[in-house]
């Protein structure tokens, strides 16, 4: 789809206006000359990924939203243990990522929250405003994404939250997108566990 369809195009950030977590709009458009918010002046506005500290997306979000700086926060629900009780709660899609578009001071602003580990520069800005338009549209839709593509069958992973934290096992198969059948030796070779993925991590 051509940029200039993109023009009019919002999706949810998971930041709002007011601050808070969940429904915040942002104008998905490819750079382009724009007034920065923060210090006035005309600059070129571009899309940057920034790399944030663990667990520290929404607290960057948060702060970008009440600088007024344009970003995008995919949301997605996730199962998550508090000790040993299972809920779910709204997760970022990539974890460690959000995306910011402004200039190049805007990105200073985010690194100097301390929550930002890093800035990702993005060359193909007409190919990375593609790509979210679409994640927009597959969560807009309610189906489901899966950002672990990593774990592949026969991977030694372990678990890292819930009941089973600990455990290590080999991936069996993938049952879902978001799921995994985990093959566990230390619950008898015959035996294995669903679980999801989001709650694996590798084993070196």
């Amino acid at each position: 789809m051509a940029i200039d369809s993109l023009q009019s195009e919002r999706i949810s950030t998971g930041a709002s206006r007011r601050g808070s977590i969940g429904v915040p709009m942002v104008e998905i458009v490819a750079a382009e000359a724009a007034t920065d918010r923060l210090s006035g002046e005309r600059c070129t506005a571009r899309w940057h990924a920034l790399h944030t500290r663990a667990r520290q997306e929404k607290a960057v979000a948060r702060a970008l939203e009440a600088a007024d700086v344009d970003h995008y926060l995919p949301l997605v629900n996730r199962v998550t243990y508090r000790g040993t009780r299972k809920q779910t709660a709204e997760l970022p899609l990539f974890p460690s990522y959000l995306f910011l578009r402004g200039s190049l001071e805007a990105t200073y602003f985010a690194t100097a929250t301390k929550r930002v580990a890093n800035v990702i520069q993005i060359a193909d800005q007409d190919r990375f405003v593609k790509e979210l338009k679409q994640i927009r549209q597959v969560l807009k839709l309610g189906a489901e994404l899966s950002p672990y593509e990593y774990l592949e069958v026969g991977r030694c992973v372990r678990v890292t939250a819930g009941p089973f934290r600990g455990v290590e096992g080999l991936i069996e198969e993938r049952s879902r997108r978001d799921r995994l059948v985990l093959q566990v030796a230390a619950l008898g070779r015959a035996t294995s566990l669903e679980i999801d993925a989001g709650l694996l991590e590798l084993v070196d």
